[in-house]
């Protein structure tokens, strides 16, 4: 059963939507905008009813709160209200809500206003989901068409993409970085990052698959997938249009080998100035190459390797996101053992 939340500092209209919705819905009613955020940080509701005038904050006001907030952007949200006039309705439109209940409001107008929203709802959400197949799908084939022409560096794509979490994650938990991080959606920005070297495609068999190290002139053709993965998101860009996952799996693409202390490339960013996608991307990729075998290199142990991030701390990573891999190392020493030789 679908929840919704009531919110309205009048005890009638509260009680006239409780009777009205009860046989149907779960129905929280709340007597202030305050105790709708509370009852947000354990309850994620299906829909909000939300009275424009009321003391303390106004529904206005708490909609532009909720339009700000990832966690809540999503929650459609009716204004229920007694004065509607085109002012206040068309600014209600601009900041997000979806539709006007005008008091007194008759329970079949009531009802019928909910269920159509909510049924509209679902049909977003299921071709939203259909889409994030589709989008799961296109990803895995291109990150294991690079894989497969890449043979020495094995389930790389794998391995990476679940160090991604674990960082994430504890980021998301240690708020490191909290104010960027709230606006990604967590999903979407990890299947983005299966596509951080797309640029390999573009990197011929003799120098991808060498055995033995790199010449100068192959090493700078081989950093060159940096620039080729940008240039072909970008094409894809151009013919689906720019969305938040293309956007973020160009700045992986294209920002992993920058450093911290500005030594990296492809343009020798440094500091905040490499997106933090680059700079979280950076530490799990170099992660990886350390405790994984090569015909040039025997695979150091996850201690070793922990020791060289923390030498390298704030020269090629950013402090605070060594700090927090710290804090959970052994989840990436978990991946490295469990991961199919």
């Amino acid at each position: 059963m679908k929840t919704i939340f009531v919110v309205d500092d009048s005890m009638l209209y509260l009680m006239a939507a409780q009777k009205a919705l009860e046989d149907s819905y779960n129905v929280a009613t709340l007597s202030s905008a305050a105790s709708m955020f509370e009852a947000l940080t354990t309850v994620t509701p299906d829909l909000i009813v939300l009275d424009i005038i009321m003391p303390e904050m106004d529904g206005l006001e708490a909609l532009k709160i909720l339009k700000a907030d990832v966690r809540y952007s999503s929650i459609p949200v009716i204004f229920l209200t007694g004065k509607k006039d085109d002012e206040t309705e068309a600014l209600g439109f601009e900041i997000g809500a979806v539709d006007f209940i005008t008091k007194p409001f008759s329970k079949p107008v009531f009802v019928n206003r909910i269920k159509t929203h909510l049924d509209i709802e679902d049909v977003i959400r299921e071709r939203t989901e259909k889409l994030l197949r589709l989008q799961g799908g296109l990803v895995s084939v291109l990150a294991n068409m690079v894989e497969n022409r890449d043979t020495l560096t094995g389930r790389h794509i794998e391995r990476t993409t679940r160090y991604m979490e674990i960082l994430l994650e504890a980021m998301f938990d240690q708020k490191v970085y909290s104010e960027e991080l709230d606006t990604w959606d967590f999903e979407s920005t990890i299947w983005s990052a299966r596509l951080h070297d797309i640029g390999k495609i573009a990197v011929t068999d003799l120098i991808l698959n060498k055995t033995e190290k790199l010449t100068d002139n192959e090493y700078a053709i081989m950093q060159t997938h940096t620039v080729e993965g940008e240039r072909l998101i970008d094409a894809i860009i151009k013919e689906s249009g720019d969305v938040p996952f293309l956007q973020n799996a160009k700045l992986f693409a294209g920002t992993h080998h920058e450093r911290w202390d500005g030594k990296g490339y492809p343009r020798g960013l440094k500091g905040e100035d490499i997106p933090l996608q680059g700079r979280i991307m950076t530490l799990a990729d170099v992660y990886d190459a350390l405790v994984s075998e090569r015909p040039y290199k025997s695979a150091f142990s996850h201690e070793k390797a922990v020791e060289i991030i923390l030498e390298n701390r704030g020269s090629l990573f950013d402090p605070k996101i060594v700090d927090v891999f710290l804090s959970v190392d052994s989840a990436f020493s978990q991946v490295i053992r469990a991961d199919p030789k």
